[in-house]
């Protein structure tokens, strides 16, 4: 008998199909949330958030606003890009862009889910869980030769009830306990070059100890962006541990493909799922702290 992985809210992902039909709902906000990463060399910050606005305004899914994750949602002066706003600001420009508390969410993004991810899970911070990631995401919806739009956007601004899950994402301080915690398993969203210390992109090379991989490229079709099946994800954070965690923090380069293996293992019912902020920008800059890499082949 095949194991049938029940996911915590099947509602948390809908389809391009579905998103469609749903277009005119009145209480939808849809929501693109792309950004693009300019590598630097330069400034301390190994990337440059862009806002990918003109993009948006070129074309977009009919209705959807645009979230700017650096511009609006983001401490501006953090030495590391899109480190996480106060619980204030971060609820205000979601007021500002339109949302309130009876509204049901749709967050997209281009070329990586992970975008939409992070404001997903930005969302799950505040305590608002009517929100959820288009499978697939612009590419799908535009392969499938559905409708674009450049009028802007027009919901008018809202009104948000924090009720601020304050663990949700963690910090440096957390990753340095977690260390010693033998419950805690620590997973490296990252690919594989990157978690086995052989790509220096973020400084130092190498991962946070004891971590465990899972890609969150691995997660999705790299034809059509879409998820694979809750079975399939289910098995490679099985493979690493999961199962036998009572918490799980997830990382990457910056906070945003470490949320993509959060919204994963939160919809596979872990109940102690936290994202470290910043994580390798920060962990790797201070020199105190430890990383690990693979022995040379």
């Amino acid at each position: 008998m095949s194991h049938h992985t029940e996911l915590r809210n099947p509602d948390a992902l809908v389809s391009t199909t579905w998103l469609e039909q749903h277009l005119d709902d009145p209480g939808l906000r849809i929501f693109d949330c792309s950004t693009v990463l300019s590598r630097q060399d330069t400034g301390g910050r190994p990337y440059r958030a862009i806002s990918c606005y003109e993009e948006h305004a070129a074309g977009h899914i009919p209705g959807a606003g645009y979230l700017d994750l650096q511009g609006d949602f983001s401490r501006p002066e953090s030495p590391f890009g899109m480190t996480l706003a106060s619980p204030e600001k971060v609820a205000a420009a979601f007021e500002q862009s339109g949302l309130s508390d009876k509204n049901r969410v749709i967050l997209y993004s281009r070329r990586s889910p992970s975008w939409a991810a992070r404001f997903w899970w930005m969302l799950r911070w505040l305590g608002f869980d009517n929100a959820a990631l288009l499978d697939g995401g612009f590419e799908k919806w535009q392969a499938e030769g559905r409708l674009l739009s450049t009028e802007p956007c027009t919901y008018h601004s809202g009104n948000l009830t924090v009720k601020l899950r304050r663990g949700v994402f963690v910090g440096r301080d957390e990753i340095l306990e977690a260390l010693n915690d033998p419950h805690t398993l620590i997973v490296n969203a990252l690919s594989a070059e990157l978690h086995a210390g052989r790509d220096p992109q973020y400084g130092r090379p190498g991962r946070i100890p004891g971590s465990v991989n899972v890609p969150q490229m691995d997660l999705y079709c790299p034809e059509t962006g879409a998820f694979l099946s809750p079975d399939v994800i289910g098995r490679k954070f099985v493979e690493v541990g999961a199962n036998n965690a009572l918490r799980i923090i997830t990382y990457c380069g910056g906070a945003i493909f470490a949320t993509v293996d959060a919204f994963w293992l939160h919809q596979l019912r872990h109940d102690n799922v936290a994202v470290y902020d910043n994580s390798l920008s920060e962990w790797s800059a201070h020199p105190s702290l430890p990383l690990e890499v693979d022995a040379p082949q």
